[in-house]
Formats: C-alpha cells, sequence, structure tokens
C-alpha cells in the first residue's frame, strides 16, 4: 500500500517548539522562555473573561466587530481595515496562504521569527533568508533578496529574538524601493514595549502605502497569550482577502471580550510597560557585569552570547539554569546556538537568574 502523500514542503518544516514551561521532575520554575507579560494580564481583563463563561454554547461574533472598535479607538484606526486572528500566528499563515503558493517566495530576515519560514513551507512557498548585519536587519540585503518570484517580505520591528529594529528612515526606505507588487508585512508584536524617538510600529505606512500590512498582537504587553489573539491593520484590498480566507468563527469569545477589557485598562498597560522600561537595562546591564554580550533590545527580552568553550558555554548555562529552576530559550533554531534569550521578569525572577548565572560562569555547584 502507498501511504497520502503531503504537498511539498510539510516533511521539510520542523514542528515549532514553544519554550518551556518546567524543569524535569516538574520541579516549580521561573519560565523566562516565551516573552510573556511579567505582571501577567490585567485584572479587568479576567473578569470579563469570566463573565462570559456561561455562553460558552453561543458562536462568538464572526466580524470581531466591538474588539475591532475597540483596538481602532485605542491606536486611532479605522475599524473596516482591521482583520483579527487567533494570535499574530493565525494572521501570518493567512497571508501567505492568500499571497504565496509552489513556486513563489516568502522573504525574511536570516534570523527573524520562524513562523515566516514554517507557514511559507505550509503553503508550498519557498521561505528566503537575508542576512543580517550585527543580529539587524540590513536594507540593502533584503531588497538583494527580491526577485521575480518574491511575494512578501516578512520584517519583525523589533525582531523576535535579537530585540534589534529599524528606524521610521529604515522603513520608509524599505518600502520605497520594494516592487508594488511585494506585499510588506511588518510584525509589531512588540511595539507596546518600544520607547525610542526613531522607532515606528508601520502603522503610518499602511495608510501611506497600498502594500503593506502591520500585524500585532496580544499575547505580549496585554497578557493574553494564552488566549490566542492578534490582528492585522492593512489596505482594504488586503482586508477583504483575509476575509475571505479566514475561519468564520476564529476568534472566540472569551478572547474577544477579555482584548477589550485590557485595552481599555490603560493602567494595567503603563505599570507593564514601566516595569519593563525598569528591568531590562537592569537585567542587561547585570549580565554584561558577569562578563556576558547582552544584545540591545527595546523589546521585553534580552538575547545573550556565551562562550563557545565546553563546559561553560550556552547548552551548559541552559542545563545548570534548570537544575537551578530557571528556563531561558535556547536558540538553535534560530542560527544561534551560543545564545540564550530571557524574558524580562518579574524583580525576583531577574535577581534570581543572574544571581545563577554568576555562580555558573565561576564554576559553582549547580545546587
Amino acid at each position: 500500500m502507498i501511504a497520502p502523500i503531503p504537498r511539498p514542503g510539510i516533511l521539510e518544516i520542523e514542528p515549532y517548539v514553544g519554550g518551556r514551561a518546567e524543569v524535569a521532575g516538574g520541579r516549580p520554575a521561573i519560565k523566562l522562555s516565551s516573552n510573556e507579560n511579567a505582571l501577567g494580564p490585567s485584572p479587568k481583563a479576567i473578569a470579563a473573561y469570566r463573565e462570559v463563561a456561561g455562553t460558552l454554547h453561543r458562536y462568538p461574533d464572526g466580524s470581531s466587530s466591538r474588539l475591532r472598535q475597540a483596538i481602532a479607538r485605542r491606536f486611532n484606526l479605522d475599524p473596516e481595515r482591521i482583520v483579527c486572528g487567533a494570535g499574530s500566528d493565525e494572521l501570518i499563515a493567512l497571508l501567505i496562504r492568500a499571497y504565496a503558493g509552489p513556486g513563489e517566495e516568502v522573504l525574511h530576515t536570516e534570523h527573524g521569527f520562524l513562523m515566516y519560514r514554517l507557514s511559507a513551507l505550509a503553503a508550498g512557498a519557498h521561505p528566503v533568508s537575508a542576512p543580517e548585519r550585527q543580529l539587524r536587519a540590513d536594507v540593502d540585503a533584503l531588497l538583494a533578496r527580491v526577485t521575480t518570484r518574491t511575494r512578501i517580505l516578512f520584517l519583525a520591528n523589533p525582531n523576535n529574538p535579537t530585540g534589534s529594529y529599524l528606524t521610521r528612515d529604515e522603513l520608509f526606505a524599505l518600502r520605497q524601493r520594494l516592487p508594488e507588487r511585494v506585499l510588506l508585512v511588518i510584525d509589531a508584536a512588540y511595539a507596546e514595549y518600544a520607547s525610542e524617538p526613531d522607532y515606528c510600529d508601520g502603522l503610518e505606512l499602511v495608510h501611506e502605502f497600498d502594500n503593506v500590512v502591520v500585524t500585532r498582537t496580544f499575547s505580549k504587553l496585554f497578557g493574553l497569550a494564552a488566549l490566542r489573539l492578534g490582528w492585522a491593520f492593512a489596505p482594504p484590498a488586503v482586508v477583504d482577502v483575509l476575509d475571505r480566507v479566514r475561519g468564520p468563527f476564529n476568534v472566540s469569545t472569551p478572547a474577544q471580550v477579555a482584548g477589550i477589557a485590557a485595552l481599555e485598562d490603560l493602567e494595567h498597560q503603563q505599570a507593564s510597560k514601566r516595569h519593563n522600561d525598569i528591568w531590562r537595562p537592569w537585567l542587561a546591564s547585570h549580565l554584561a557585569d558577569l562578563g556576558l554580550a547582552v544584545y540591545p533590545s527595546i523589546a521585553n527580552f534580552v538575547l545573550v552570547a556565551f562562550p563557545r568553550e565546553p563546559g561553560r558555554d550556552a547548552a551548559a548555562a541552559d542545563a545548570f539554569l534548570q537544575e537551578r529552576g530557571l528556563i531561558g530559550r535556547r536558540m538553535e533554531a534560530y542560527g544561534l546556538p551560543h545564545c540564550l534569550r530571557f524574558t524580562v521578569g518579574r524583580e525576583s525572577d531577574n535577581q534570581a537568574l543572574v544571581a545563577a548565572l554568576d555562580d555558573f560562569l565561576a564554576g559553582r555547584a549547580a545546587r
């Protein structure tokens, strides 16, 4: 018998593995592997989520109309140009499914978010990576990889896992030199954490150009990672396409009402941003004081390079940290095997991480 054969590209996919949440033996652990909000979700979002528990037998609003209106109010946008999804991951996959297929190319940076490559392969398209310069997107390198087969260019800004970003001027330069037939998708999952005056989340490019889309998420600053909620701001023609290919009830009612409540809780947003503004530089500074290379980040995580010596490398550090009940993120899948990525946690989490790495580098025992 001959088994069914999947489409070309499917078997090239290495299933995405999220950040670990447990250490061996199921011991309590400090999870710093998934860039989650250190303060958790908004209390108002929790209350809204609980309030709809008795309506779980009802289908959700298929257009997410109230949520789109809340997003539009929060970010001063046209709600008719917003599409909601089950996380920005779904929107990324839908864009590729709609605009790229067999024989066509999806372009991304060398150390860009893994889902660009995986979703391209799932759609039968060919993922193409452009080299970065010092772990930062390179506009010239990206444009040099554009061919007649290129359909979409994905740019995470800020980028995960590096934490780097392109400036507003660089974003506009990229778009202006990009062929109009190529869709530029700016993945601004960490935009709410950015404070730099030259940073641009891409929304203004969507207003000006017909081939730019911005994706956003509720998983980071808004603390709703478990609910899988994201949104895209796009030109009307792209919105029409996404509404044709997405599922009719792709965002659950609990996600919609919690998202609305989270948007309205400005106090929680400000506290989350303030916490990150304090503890990201603290963490980066203290890790650098240990002699580690810490890459500049404007998100809620830091990428750290370890010595490339057996027993002192990233793999050894990860094993040591797990013995201490601390979970970072290994970076082999991103082509950075010498690095670990750490979420900015609560005060005690950050202090525990620095203390553990101090012991590791000094050769002190894990326990």
